[in-house]
């Protein structure tokens, strides 16, 4: 039975895409040769139960942190926080090594920035602190609410990614930041160049770990840990505990506080569907259509390589629709334009390949359109857990290709 809105999109929806006779010989594979069954991208979405509000036990005005600190945080808007910073907050400023499972979008970055800030100020700004991310996205957006944080505290920081011009990054370690903000490659190659020297690193924090290993970071990652002193402060977070990820922490966690907050998958609760489309120029009208439609409010599609999603934004942007894109051709600074012009609402279209689904959280996306199907069902998974996120519902949509 089609979705209402998906029938005023002037689209067809089908949940009997292939009978089982056909399944594996109509669908052509991806790029990586694999085969997804389509009935996969197809599942209503559940209810969201009814939620128990959490209680927390501290307002920001009650921890242990600097007046100056707190005045920073009041300038953010902050007041009560959420669950990961409620409780992560107290042992990361007794010191203590801290496992924090929690999705993205809970509040992590400020439930370890803000105590890490706070612990160096009562230093004097003496020692080091290595954050190291999945992606220059989330790495960019870590750095962004450091800056906020630490205003007028005589802390800085440096952000090394890749895509970027590598002197300036050289130029802004010579200046000794306290804070090192970056991706695994870009950050062992600095290190290899004699730029990075981290044996002065009292400050560790792994952020979506369970991404870092999937992107196949785990020999960068632990070359960087080999680099750092023995006694220091160690947080991993991560949204999922594998067994990979368990050993892991055992080698760099002493006595770890485990903090857990992890809610259901949000793809539990994202309406999907597919598209069928007959030919290269049908799916591209259909897209097209929709796309035109009120209710595509907030819109990420994804394709599968660098040209196509370039070719495919600038088509879009040629019907008179405001479209971006993001992928890895594009510089850093042209990346982040491109988001924040996302984020901002002036441009209501991001095309993207997968380089987009992992580390960032965009805030109030109605719709994930996957024009070309994803390499495996994780990263499908990946993909549409860009949107339905905080409490809003949200709507994922795969091209299937079909024979009339």
């Amino acid at each position: 039975m089609q979705n209402n809105s998906f029938a005023r999109s002037g689209y067809k929806s089908s949940r009997r895409v292939y009978s089982s006779s056909q399944r594996g010989r109509k669908q052509r594979p991806n790029r990586q040769g694999g085969y997804i069954n389509p009935e996969k991208f197809i599942n209503k979405a559940t209810a969201r139960s009814e939620v128990v509000e959490y209680e927390p036990t501290h307002r920001f005005v009650d921890f242990a942190l600097s007046d100056a600190l707190k005045r920073n945080i009041v300038a953010k808007g902050y007041e009560v926080p959420t669950p990961i910073q409620d409780q992560s907050i107290p042992a990361v400023l007794e010191g203590r090594d801290l496992i924090g499972l929690a999705n993205t979008g809970t509040g992590k970055t400020a439930a370890f920035l803000l105590p890490i800030i706070n612990n160096l100020m009562a230093k004097n700004g003496q020692g080091g602190v290595l954050i190291v991310a999945p992606t220059r996205e989330l790495a960019v957006q870590i750095d962004d609410e450091f800056k906020a944080f630490a205003k007028g505290l005589n802390l800085y920081s440096a952000l090394c990614v890749g895509g970027a011009n590598m002197q300036r990054q050289i130029r802004a370690l010579a200046r000794k930041p306290q804070f090192v903000i970056g991706t695994p490659g870009r950050l062992k190659d600095l290190v290899g160049q004699g730029a990075l020297r981290l044996n002065n690193t009292n400050h560790l924090v792994l952020d979506e770990a369970d991404r870092m290993l999937d992107m196949g970071f785990i020999k960068d990652i632990q070359f960087l840990i080999d680099q750092l002193p023995k006694v220091r402060q160690s947080l991993c977070f991560s949204a999922t505990i594998t067994p990979t990820i368990e050993r892991l922490i055992q080698n760099i966690l002493n006595d770890p506080v485990t903090v857990s907050v992890r809610t259901t998958e949000t793809s539990e609760h994202v309406e999907q569907d597919v598209i069928r489309a007959y030919s290269k120029d049908e799916k591209l009208k259909m897209l097209i259509g929709m796309l035109k439609k009120p209710e595509f409010e907030k819109v990420l599609v994804f394709g599968e390589t660098k040209w196509g999603v370039q070719r495919l934004a600038d088509t879009l942007t040629k019907q008179g629709l405001k479209a971006a894109a993001i992928h890895g051709n594009k510089s850093q600074s042209q990346r982040q334009r491109a988001l924040d012009a996302f984020k901002k609402n002036d441009v209501r279209i991001l095309v993207a390949t997968d380089v987009a689904a992992r580390g960032l959280d965009i805030p109030n996306v109605s719709h994930v359109i996957n024009f070309d199907q994803p390499g495996t069902y994780e990263d499908y998974i990946h993909r549409i857990g860009r949107t339905g996120r905080a409490g809003n519902s949200g709507q994922a949509l795969t091209f299937v290709g079909g024979s009339r």
